[in-house]
């Protein structure tokens, strides 16, 4: 048989059973858009995770006070000492560290005049806008004062400054932060959200302050900023040696950028593929559709597998004439499964333009073979037993 004979009875036998045809295919397009739709998405928030946590930048090690040391028993032995100011000053003077900043964060009310609201409060130090890449849009930031006796000065993010200023210029104002007074003397520039939180929404204010203002003795963390030419381990090493001098251990916990990264990275790559995998379900619905009617098309053809076999058509033959059958179907549905993607990628865009999904040029090859692939899969049992039917048998059905 030549191939333009084979190619036509494959087409003349999908045309047969129409509507078959069409609901097999959908079956199979539904699970590739599935499949497609949701790795999609899943692939969309990685990036956008990863993204999130690398805008402060990728040279910082989080310094976090206590350690946790297991004694080979149930239970966990846990040593925590406070970090102080003094600590962050310490830390600051270190070969390779570009910037220490050390955090106290809460929430409380900001407010001027009538205007209120409950917003978080940063204690940082001088350092944070230049550490965390985060730009001022006007006026500056908290500047280098005694770390243990900074002014009362406090920096706005854009959104808490347009609900309590609106349009009028806050700079050189005085409002009240958790009933103390602050002078504003910058306003930052828009950051976004950041896994939930919105940066727009944040009040800076000197370290010494937050601890008096939340009744605090010791910082909550310090980010460790370094240059360039070294390593966040090398950096890591000389933060410990440092805390041991000074705390007589190394009593901390340390959180690389690159750690927290990486760590991220494969937790949400396992996520995708799990995305991936639920998605595969309704593929393998649609398979076990391309089974069924290959079946029931054997069932319905035997006379005619029987002719085809008494004019010459070899076993191979036959069981290639059903493998091209199922696949081309699969093909189909696959094809039908892309423009529903493409469909619904429309609709999102206008419906939900920030929802982070990411179509790679791979997931469009990939859908012709997973298509493909399930009509192989799903044909070979049907087609197997049509190329061993006996014609004599085979003819006598008719």
């Amino acid at each position: 048989m030549r191939t333009l004979d084979a190619v036509q009875w494959i087409i003349c036998a999908l045309r047969a059973g129409r509507l078959r045809t069409a609901l097999t295919a959908t079956g199979i397009g539904i699970g590739i858009a599935a499949v497609i739709l949701l790795t999609a998405v899943g692939e969309g928030l990685r990036l956008y995770v990863l993204d999130s946590f690398s805008q402060f930048g990728s040279r910082i090690v989080k310094v976090t006070p206590g350690k946790n040391q297991t004694m080979g028993m149930a239970g966990v032995l846990s040593t925590v000492r406070p970090l102080t100011i003094a600590d962050s000053e310490a830390l600051r003077h270190l070969r390779d560290v570009q910037y220490v900043v050390p955090i106290v964060m809460g929430t409380g009310p900001v407010s001027i005049g009538s205007r209120s609201r409950d917003t978080d409060v940063f204690g940082v130090g001088s350092d944070a806008s230049v550490a965390w890449q985060m730009p001022v849009a006007v006026g500056s930031f908290l500047p280098a004062d005694d770390p243990h006796n900074a002014r009362p000065y406090v920096v706005l993010c854009s959104k808490l400054r347009r609900e309590l200023f609106g349009e009028d210029n806050p700079l050189g104002q005085f409002i009240h932060v958790g009933g103390a007074r602050f002078r504003v003397i910058g306003v930052m520039e828009s950051k976004g959200d950041f896994l939930g939180t919105d940066l727009d929404e944040i009040a800076y204010i000197p370290v010494d302050r937050a601890l008096q203002l939340f009744n605090r003795e010791n910082l909550q963390e310090m980010d460790v900023v370094f240059t360039e030419n070294t390593t966040s381990e090398e950096v890591s090493e000389k933060i410990k040696r440092r805390i041991r001098e000074l705390h007589g251990d190394d009593d901390i916990t340390l959180f690389t950028q690159d750690d927290m990264l990486s760590s991220l990275d494969r937790i949400l790559s396992l996520l995708t593929i799990a995305i991936a995998a639920l998605g595969s379900i309704s593929l393998l619905v649609g398979g076990v559709g391309v089974l069924t009617i290959m079946s029931t098309t054997l069932r319905e053809r035997t006379a005619e597998i029987g002719l085809l076999r008494a004019l010459g058509t070899t076993q191979q033959q036959l069981l290639l004439l059903f493998l091209g059958e199922a696949v081309l179907l699969s093909l189909a549905g696959g094809a039908l499964g892309l423009s529903v993607v493409a469909v619904l990628l429309s609709m999102l865009k206008g419906v939900a333009p920030s929802m982070p999904i990411t179509i790679q040029p791979f997931y469009f090859i990939l859908s012709f073979g997973l298509s493909a692939a399930v009509g192989l899969f799903s044909g070979i049992a049907p087609a197997w037993r049509a190329s061993r039917l006996d014609p004599i048998e085979a003819l006598r059905a008719e």
